[in-house]
């Protein structure tokens, strides 16, 4: 499968996300909890430092799969008011092996990485209900647990709280959070377009923003309703 083709089936696995949180029982149970899950701080840091670059991503999203090679999404701020960076990164081959009962972290390789310009209001407000969106829908109290399978690894500034929001866990199927995974599919597909095809993207993306905030207040009147 090419780099371009593995974008697109991520983007594919989003869109899905989407469609079950339209079916999903008004009670939803989301596997996601703060910091790290036990057993992955070492391995997803590698993954993350690999990926980065060097760079410090206001937002990141890493996908830490069972058995196939790790990919991500970054937003990285623009110099003043000028435009962001948009990255999505591929492992050339994948970071975590086990050989011999050892495990191995191949962080010698070139990750494979497609960069594209994102207008800065747009990319403040996606850092803005991200940051909003995870800190309501999964609690301060709620650790992050151990999984088997795939992995997600949302980081997102929080100004207020003067660091970063670490959220792991499966992904979201349902409630507000399950919404990003539709951003991430646009985010990638982004990265793949024309700059005239980019430019319908970011109205997708400020669509499912507003639709976002819609279903954030929805969510917040029930609780205190």
């Amino acid at each position: 499968m090419t780099f371009r083709a593995l974008g697109l089936t991520l983007a594919a696995f989003a869109a899905l996300a989407t469609t079950s949180a339209a079916h999903a029982d008004e009670a939803c149970a989301l596997d996601l909890g703060r910091g790290w899950p036990p057993a992955t701080e070492n391995y997803g840091t590698a993954v993350e430092q690999l990926f980065f670059g060097g760079d410090k991503p206001v937002l990141s999203l890493t996908r830490l799969p069972a058995r196939s090679a790790e990919s991500g999404v970054q937003l990285f701020a623009g110099e003043g008011e000028g435009d962001w960076r948009l990255r999505y990164t591929q492992a050339d081959e994948r970071i975590e092996v086990w050989s011999g009962g050892k495990r191995e972290l191949r962080i010698g390789q070139q990750p494979e990485v497609i960069e594209v310009p994102m207008p800065a209001a747009l990319a403040r407000r996606v850092v803005a209900d991200w940051q909003r969106a995870l800190s309501t829908q999964v609690p301060a109290d709620r650790t992050a647990q151990f999984h088997e399978g795939e992995v997600l690894l949302f980081v997102v500034d929080d100004a207020a709280a003067g660091g970063s929001l670490r959220v792991s866990g499966l992904q979201p199927g349902c409630g507000p959070t399950a919404e990003l995974m539709e951003q991430v599919g646009l985010l990638i597909e982004a990265t793949d377009d024309s700059d005239e095809k980019r430019y319908k993207r970011w109205r997708e993306l400020e669509e499912s923003l507003d639709e976002l905030d819609v279903q954030l207040e929805q969510t917040l009147a029930g609780a205190t309703g």
